[in-house]
């Protein structure tokens, strides 16, 4: 079975990312919803909707062009029109009066063999197909996204008794390869597996924050880092997802759970949070919520409540000492202290991982299952498991035990163990009946964290490493600190070139890092600007350029597999690579002049050469020029890898696109095999024709221009003036040519000459303190 068209049913906040993704993947993708009354157009709300998409922040869309895949329309008119689709997504509202309805009608105009789910994360899948015909039946699912549908990896698959395993897998496969999505099999259980365990998760931070008199910081900052779990931590998290969603989550868990459910002890409705709903405080889509922005004296302040007097006040930083001890002794260390914070953390960790271990096998057959669910739903760092691990099984069975807490029977038998181990490099999770099984990973997927459980790098120091990831291909992996670059990345570059070309037939560069690389680091060249180190500074630009320029050149093909941010030098390297495979989730872009410079390792090199031979430019060298000039003085930053494509950061005839995560050094690998067959390395361009003075004049008056309307700062009148020397070519006119070498000149000295001027040091020191840009 192969999904060539979608539709979904419901054109909600949920509906509506759901369809915007499906367009992401190339999928056209009808969108339906009610004809409001007395409505003169029909398809008011799907319309609606999809200009919601285009207007949204963070983007549903990948790229403002996949809408046109998105096709408007309404169930009154168009229900009959779903015929040719191969899955239908119902995500209409939480009612089984109003599903089945719709049920109803579907079942009139579907085609056989088309899949029908639904999105519910609230009602039983037998409930929902009550009535149904048995060929319905083997034809529908429960499909349960995670909000937003693009960003949020984890899809909770429940198949009924009657549904078609075939169907079940062909769903499977689309949304893990083309979705992208981390798909995990559920039970037919109230909550599925991630909400089930979050919102008890929720609820028991929240009960003992308020019960312990923690500050919604001091909160965050436990049920957060140390435990692997994103800093919003839990009152952040509220805010994000609205607290009025809360309550309707926990009643419709209450209306289904078994009568002996954990929950049921722990959910309480606290008077504070209802009284923030009343009054509109529902988190970032309200007025605010735990956290808020209020203006004092014209100025934004960031505030939080008091959450016993639900009074707000100016947020305070926590600082909590046995929180920082838990970096050096661990999660357990952190439970020990004999402070707020480690009553907190064992408190809220305790029942969390209990009532985890409880569920399994009524929700998922495996302790895997639930973790990478938590991971993925919830983005976690460790799942529940992986976290009874950090703690020790043995160390938590005595405390509860000591406590005069329940023990869950699948906790007693993890006892003396653990419920992951590796055994001969491969990673095995202990099962329900005690036994170890083997993690296995779906075909197609190859991870570098699995070849480095079994293997030694080819060559490696402390910022990156060269591995063999078989067939002939080697990895270049950066291993610093956010993927940062230094002289010994390109050092130990260099090496690399030389081995593969020696011994291996193509190379993949790729991390499995949260970024690729945010550029260089900043640190280091603050250091040796302070003590002027002019010849080392101007060594490293020199040597980032040669060795870029080695790889560009090489004897075999380099295969860019870039995901998460590739910034600066991390997106130079990429633009220096024979062909790029990014993860959808990759956010390029030449931002150099936010600190101060311009990019110095070939990236405006290339990008001149990437839009001169542009075959869709217009005439003449001005319009090409005019277009770096603007993307790299405004330091844009593609925010896909479709728009990456789309602003030639990524050739779009030589990159590819992975939307699984996992899936994208296999990628990466085949596309480098398949260069390196017959493989011929590419030849230096032989004219580069620049105007010279004439397009460093029209550059330097458009900056102007801008000054004067006060959207240019004074040093970026300076910054770009040193990048427009660079891009005009310099010393050069339009009857001339200038070579490769000459252009990688300019940018040293533009680079060069930025550092000694107190307005890019102010900009690098203030990045480096703030991680924010400096607007001087």
């Amino acid at each position: 079975m192969e999904i060539k068209q979608a539709a979904v049913i419901g054109a909600g906040v949920m509906g509506s990312g759901i369809a915007a993704h499906l367009a992401n993947a190339g999928i056209p993708v009808k969108l339906l919803d009610i004809v409001p009354d007395g409505a003169s157009n029909r398809n008011v709300i799907a319309e609606g909707a999809v200009q919601k998409l285009l207007k949204a922040d963070p983007a549903p869309l990948m790229s403002k062009r996949v809408a046109k895949r998105i096709t408007p329309g309404n169930t009154e008119d168009h229900l009959d029109t779903l015929g040719d689709c191969d899955w239908i997504i119902e995500a209409v509202l939480e009612n089984p009066a109003i599903k089945q309805d719709l049920y109803g009608r579907l079942e009139k105009v579907k085609k056989a063999g088309a899949v029908v789910s639904s999105n519910t994360s609230t009602i039983p899948l037998e409930v929902l197909v009550d009535g149904r015909s048995d060929a319905f039946k083997s034809d529908f699912m429960v499909t349960h996204f995670f909000n937003p549908p693009r960003y949020m990896r984890l899809l909770e698959i429940v198949a009924g008794p009657d549904t078609r395993p075939e169907a079940v897998e062909a769903i499977s496969a689309f949304a893990d390869i083309r979705l992208g999505k981390g798909v995990v099999p559920c039970k037919d259980t109230p909550g599925f597996i991630a909400n089930r365990i979050g919102t008890y998760w929720i609820t028991a931070a929240v009960n003992d924050a308020i019960a312990q008199g923690l500050t919604v910081e001091e909160a965050d900052l436990v049920v957060g880092r140390p435990m692997g779990i994103p800093k919003t931590g839990v009152f952040g998290l509220i805010d994000l997802v609205g607290l009025d969603l809360m309550p309707h989550v926990a009643k419709s868990l209450l209306a289904t759970l078994p009568a002996e459910d954990a929950f049921r002890g722990i959910y309480a409705e606290h008077p504070l949070l209802s009284k923030m709903i009343a009054d509109g405080y529902t988190g970032r889509k309200g007025k605010g919520g735990f956290y808020r922005l209020n203006k004092t004296n014209g100025a934004r302040v960031k505030e939080s409540i008091d959450l016993q007097t639900g009074a707000y006040a100016p947020s305070q930083k926590a600082r909590l000492s046995s929180v920082d001890a838990a970096k050096k002794g661990g999660l357990r260390a952190l439970c020990e202290a004999e402070d707020k914070a480690g009553r907190y953390a064992w408190s809220v960790l305790s029942k969390t991982l209990s009532y985890a271990a409880s569920l399994v096998p009524a929700i998922s057959d495996t302790v895997a299952g639930v973790d990478e669910a938590m991971r993925l739903g919830y983005n976690w760092k460790f799942g529940p498991f992986e976290l009874i691990d950090q703690l020790g099984a043995d160390w938590l069975i005595a405390r509860l035990e000591a406590e005069g807490q329940p023990v869950p029977d699948l906790l007693r038998t993890a006892a003396g163990r653990s419920f992951y181990r590796i055994t001969d490099g491969r990673i095995e999770y202990l099962t329900v009946d005690g036994a170890y099984a083997t993690l296995e990973r779906p075909e197609g997927v190859l991870l570098l964290a699995d070849i480095k459980r079994v293997a030694e790098p080819i060559v490696a120091n402390g910022s990156a490493a060269l591995w063999d990831v078989g067939d002939g291909v080697t990895c270049f992996e950066f291993r610093a600190k956010m993927n940062t670059l230094d002289d010994q990345v390109m050092e130990l570059l260099g090496k690399a070139l030389k081995i593969t070309a020696k011994d291996y037939k193509a190379m993949v560069v790729y991390n499995e890092g949260s970024n690729f690389s945010v550029g260089a680091n900043l640190g280091l060249a603050l250091f040796a600007v302070n003590i002027a180190m002019w010849p080392q500074i101007d060594q490293l630009i020199k040597g980032g350029q040669d060795t870029y320029k080695a790889l560009k050149y090489a004897p075999f093909p380099v295969v860019g597999a870039p995901s998460g941010m590739a910034l600066g030098g991390g997106c130079e390297i990429l633009l220096h690579c024979d062909a790029v495979q990014a993860h959808a989730e990759t956010y390029t872009g030449l931002v150099e002049v936010g600190v101060g410079v311009v990019p110095g390792w070939g990236g405006c090199k290339e990008m001149i050469l990437r839009h001169m031979s542009n075959p869709r430019r217009a005439g003449g060298p001005m319009p090409a020029l005019t277009q770096v000039f603007q993307t790299i003085g405004t330091a844009q930053v593609a925010k896909s890898a479709l728009e990456a494509q789309e602003m030639l950061f990524f050739l779009p005839d030589r990159s590819g696109v992975t939307m699984n995560r996992d899936r994208l050094l296999a990628d990466a690998k085949a596309r480098a095999l398949a260069l390196a067959d017959g493989y011929e390395a590419p030849k230096p361009p032989e004219e580069i024709r620049l105007p010279g003075s004439t397009a460093k004049m029209a550059m330097q008056l458009a900056v102007d221009g801008l000054a004067q309307q006060g959207k240019a700062t004074p040093h970026d009148v300076v910054v770009s003036d040193a990048l427009g020397d660079v891009l005009s070519g310099g010393d050069t006119d339009i009857t001339e040519t200038v070579t490769e070498e000459q252009l990688l000149k300019l940018e040293r000295q533009a680079f060069l000459s930025l550092l000694r001027t107190p307005g890019t040091l102010a900009r690098v020191e203030h990045m480096l303190t703030t991680g924010k840009p400096l607007r001087n």
